[in-house]
């Protein structure tokens, strides 16, 4: 089967989760839409019969995307490979959990190395991890934990892993529900960390023999890096007031003293919010000035424009948007269409391909 008894159980009771508490609810703020609407541009399907894609890496000729089910997909000239994944724990089946964060080792062609975060259950607890796999002959297999017993929550994972242009692990951690925690620094939830690629804490971290780079998050899921080299990144907010935020070393992002346009002295409030309804954003990354991200509940891929600061649409009509790539002046994005909360089409999910200049030719 392509999905396992466990997530098929889990996805068909994501709808009963949906009317959780405030503090405690899935980061989709808006109830899908009955109609399906038609792509706003035109796109080419690279691959297709994804199970709940989440992460995208591509180093060459070939793509990389982990799946919340537990498995890596590699494409390689339209040839679709599920490779298995040997993990040391259980895979977590709880909303927004599983086989998350995926980023290739920058010596991998070398080493054989990637990173990746994962959720799992232990006894009657969760917990997510940072840990090391090897691409063997037949699977990928974990290798080592770097990072253990990040908070875990019935939702807000986190999960986004990132290596910036310094060669520094960048990892985003949710609040797992536990929002007060997220203003605690000595709680890994609710944070950004940043660790040597070796597991080590760097010496220039702000904290003091911490992880931690930046508190007050909620559940941060997308990093990236502008040309030159300002760190952003995207956040679920409640009920709406999704964030995009420019990330600097030891600030505190206010969470959940601060939402939305609110401001605090000692707190950094968003450069941009999506108000209501939410945009649920995820993955992004940067396509010359622009800030681009994934948005589930908005179904788009967004656009940030760093020196108006106004948020667009960059295209629309694919459902739900999980992780966005850009190569040159291409876009590759993933739709989420099978997590449960949207409406899958013929076989969905998919991995697509947009040539940027057309799109901005179309404006």
């Amino acid at each position: 089967m392509k999905i396992k008894m466990g997530w098929l159980v889990f996805l068909m009771s994501q709808s009963l989760l949906l009317s959780a508490c405030s503090f405690g609810q899935p980061d989709v703020q808006q109830e899908e839409s009955e109609s399906v609407t038609r792509p706003s541009v035109e796109s080419k399907v690279v691959a297709q019969d994804l199970s709940i894609p989440w992460s995208i890496q591509k180093l060459g000729a070939v793509f990389y995307l982990t799946q919340r089910t537990g498995d890596i997909v590699e494409i390689k000239d339209g040839n679709k490979s599920i490779v298995k994944t040997r993990l040391s724990k259980p895979l977590s089946d709880r909303p927004e959990a599983g086989l998350l964060g995926f980023v290739l080792h920058p010596d991998f062609e070398s080493n054989q190395q990637a990173f990746a975060y994962y959720t799992y259950g232990d006894s009657d607890a969760n917990y997510n991890r940072v840990v090391t796999l090897k691409r063997n002959a037949s699977e990928w297999a974990e290798e080592k934990v770097l990072l253990d017993r990040i908070p875990s929550g019935q939702f807000h994972q986190g999960g986004r892993l990132e290596i910036s242009p310094d060669h520094k692990l960048y990892i985003t951690t949710g609040d797992a529900t536990r929002q007060d925690h997220a203003q605690d620094l000595s709680f890994l939830g609710g944070k950004i960390l940043r660790m040597d690629l070796d597991g080590g804490i760097p010496s220039d971290n702000p904290f003091e023999q911490s992880y931690v780079y930046s508190y007050g998050h909620r559940n941060p899921q997308g990093l990236a890096w502008s040309q030159n080299g300002e760190f952003y990144e995207t956040e679920h907010g409640p009920n709406g007031f999704d964030e995009v935020n420019l990330i600097k070393a030891g600030n505190n992002y206010g969470w959940p003293k601060i939402t939305g346009s609110d401001k605090e002295e000692s707190m950094i409030s968003p450069l941009a919010h999506s108000g209501e309804p939410s945009w649920a954003p995820s993955g992004a990354d940067f396509w010359n000035a622009d800030f681009v991200f994934a948005s589930l509940a908005g179904q788009s891929v967004k656009r940030f424009d760093t020196e108006t600061g106004e948020v667009t649409d960059l295209l629309t009509g694919f459902g739900r948007v999980r992780d966005v790539l850009v190569e040159g002046d291409t876009l590759y994005f993933v739709s989420n269409n099978t997590d449960g909360r949207g409406i899958p089409r013929e076989n969905d999910d998919k991995l697509y391909g947009v040539d940027l200049k057309s799109v901005m030719n179309e404006e």
